[in-house]
């Protein structure tokens, strides 16, 4: 992260210089000291003076000298992320999108934000531990959590600050989760996806999910399974039979279309786990089935299908919020609610038939 300054002062020789921690004493009228103390531990000075510093901190365009400062504390002022392995072109991109806002939001907390890699959470602990041990980070932020997640518990054991983008899916996670995270409703984005069919008239309106076990697919099928019991007038057992799970490929998800459509009675609408999956569904049917899906990722603004989208940023502020607020922050989670993006596009693509 660059450290940067507002503006300088001219001293000497018109020579611009920048500003430094006399400055602000001189500014403020008081020692040295106490624009450090205001710095680095700004409880104990009194809330006047302190006012008085920040004052004179603003007005100079003053930003202390990050590497002089980490030596004083021995704080690197550094969260560290695993750069997650290339996916799918489509939704693989939410994570990125993750990352880019997270690196933004904690340049303007003067947090810098260092990018490690692994291949499996065993290889990702490892470098927990070394970046630990070298002081290279003060924070860890997890993505992609699942059940019994080891990263989880190797970083509470360890005693290291950390949240995590996505629950820890247990039981009881909503209420007395031992860490903090921050996580979008899968849940709500499908039930209001789901509603959002049922409301134009549909009412078998089909599912297409993820094979389990899989905490964020389940949560998404709960939403679809809990709107459609309450709205669409099918009974449970038929509403069952309108469900289908692929892995997250376009091709997977065509071929789950095709057999959602071979089902007695078909399906006049579809909801997806994914864009990915909505994708496939709207190849094998033509466009001619309301297909929607989840993450709004370009591809569904491009090709004009409705879509789930995560909130990210304000996941990213939510999840630094809690990593820069103390121990005794309550809630230590956010359930952050997701937006539905409804295109009302009406398209077909040209059927291609394969074989003679």
């Amino acid at each position: 992260m660059a450290i940067t300054f507002e503006r300088s002062i001219t001293k000497g020789c018109g020579v611009p210089q920048l500003p430094t921690i006399e400055d602000v004493a001189l500014a403020a009228r008081v020692s040295r000291q106490t624009v450090s103390n205001v710095i680095n531990s700004p409880d104990i000075v009194r809330p006047e003076t302190r006012e008085r510093v920040q004052k004179a901190i603003t007005s100079l365009g003053y930003r202390p000298h990050a590497s002089a400062r980490r030596l004083r504390t021995r704080k690197s002022s550094t969260i560290g992320i695993r750069l997650d392995p290339e996916t799918n072109g489509i939704s693989g991109s939410v994570l990125d999108r993750f990352l880019h806002a997270l690196t933004e939001q904690a340049e303007h907390k003067n947090l810098r934000v260092l990018l490690f890699t692994a291949s499996d959470p065993e290889e990702e602990i490892a470098q927990f531990a070394r970046l630990s041990d070298g002081a290279d980070v003060d924070a860890f932020v997890l993505t992609s959590t699942f059940h019994n997640d080891p990263r989880i518990t190797w970083l509470l054991d360890n005693k290291h600050t950390f949240v995590t983008f996505g629950r820890p899916w247990g039981a009881d996670d909503m209420a007395t989760s031992g860490h903090r995270w921050v996580d979008v409703d899968g849940y709500s984005g499908l039930y209001d996806s789901t509603v959002h069919r049922l409301q134009q008239g549909h009412t078998r309106v089909g599912y297409i999910g993820w094979p389990g076990p899989s905490g964020t697919g389940e949560d998404r099928r709960r939403g679809w399974l809990q709107a459609m019991t309450e709205n669409s007038g099918l009974a449970l057992p038929e509403i069952t039979l309108l469900e289908t799970s692929a892995t997250d490929e376009v091709s997977r998800g065509e071929a789950a279309m095709l057999e959602l459509m071979s089902f007695p009675g078909g399906v006049d609408a579809v909801v997806c786990a994914s864009d990915t999956l909505a994708l496939g569904a709207i190849l094998a049917s033509s466009g001619s089935i309301p297909v929607s899906g989840y993450d709004n990722t370009p591809t569904a603004a491009a090709l004009g299908f409705t879509s789930v989208a995560q909130p990210l940023g304000e996941v990213a502020a939510r999840a630094l919020d809690l990593l820069t607020s103390g121990n005794s922050v309550a809630p230590n989670h956010h359930l952050i609610r997701p937006d539905l993006v409804v295109r009302r596009a009406q398209w077909l693509l040209p059927r291609v038939e394969v074989g003679g």
